[in-house]
This record gives C-alpha cells, structure tokens and sequence, in this order.
C-alpha cells in the first residue's frame, strides 16, 4: 500500500509541476519566447504518465516484493531527484518549463546547479524513472521506461541545444 501511496505522491508532484509550467509558459512567450521542438512535449508528458501507471500495474500484476535494502535505497534515489529537479526551477526561475521555449537575448542560466551539471534536470529525470519502479522491484518497467526516457531525451537535448543554438 506505501508503494501505491507513493506514485500517488508523485504523480501529484507532477501535477503542480504542470501548473508551475503553464504559468511559467504564459510568461515567457509574454516575453517574446519562441518554442522549440513542439513535437516531442506530448512524447515525454505520455511517457511519464505511464511510467506511473506501468509502476503499479507491474507491482500489482506480478506480485512484485518490497525488497527493503534494495527499495529503500531507491526511495531514496527518487527522494534526491526530485530536490534536484525542484533546484532546476528555483534556479531558472520563471524560465523553467519542459516546454521548450527560449526568449531572444536571454542569458544562458550557468549559476546554482548548471555551475556544475549541464542538464541536471535531464540526470535527475533519468534517475527517477529508473528508481521509482526499483523501489518496489518492478525491474521491466524500470528498463522499459529507462530506454525510452534514454531516447526522448536523445531528441529533447538535440532540440535544446539547437534552440539555444539559434538565439
């Protein structure tokens, strides 16, 4: 039932993140922002909603055991990425969104964590998409969803770098 209870939680921070995006969203193509790469934006939000439900659906399905000194490791894996990806948007600010949009002239953000991880957004995504599902032994779903978390962001990074690129 904590595992449940825990995607649940997740999947609730997801939600104001979204909220956190639109508004963010709406202020930066206020600013003259452009977006980039439109495509692929549907691609990540579908994956990470079925992250969560392959999550549960897997752990109830199979009977998939809590491991204790392997899931609570992972718990708090999932615990630390989702403080580094809330640093992200304390550090972009009203500029983060999993949007792309870049505003003309905007500096590029390299203070607080871009000092020392280029995308440290991306490195806590794919941390949390192979640890949640590890923390109840959900190991499929864990390496389905790593690999195509793997490929989207293949295509999110090339995008951003050549939405960057262009301002």
């Amino acid at each position: 039932m904590f595992y449940y209870l825990f995607v649940l939680v997740i999947g609730a921070e997801r939600l104001v993140e979204l909220v956190v995006a639109r508004r963010n969203a709406a202020w930066s193509l206020a600013q003259g922002g452009r977006e980039f790469g439109r495509g692929h934006y549907p691609v990540m939000v579908s994956m990470h909603t079925l992250l969560l439900v392959s999550c549960v659906g897997e752990v109830w399905a199979l009977h998939r055991p809590f491991i204790p000194w392997f899931g609570w490791p992972m718990v708090a894996i999932v615990a630390l990425s989702t403080v580094v990806r809330w640093r992200c948007v304390a550090t972009l600010g009203k500029r983060w969104n999993p949007r792309l949009i870049v505003i003309p002239g905007a500096p590029l953000v390299t203070g607080g964590i871009y000092k020392w991880i280029r995308h440290p957004n991306y490195t806590a995504v794919a941390a949390e998409v192979a640890a949640l599902p590890l923390v109840h032994s959900a190991w499929v779903t864990a390496l389905v969803f790593s690999a195509a978390n793997a490929a989207v962001l293949n295509v999110r990074i090339r995008a951003e770098n050549v939405a960057l690129g262009y301002v």
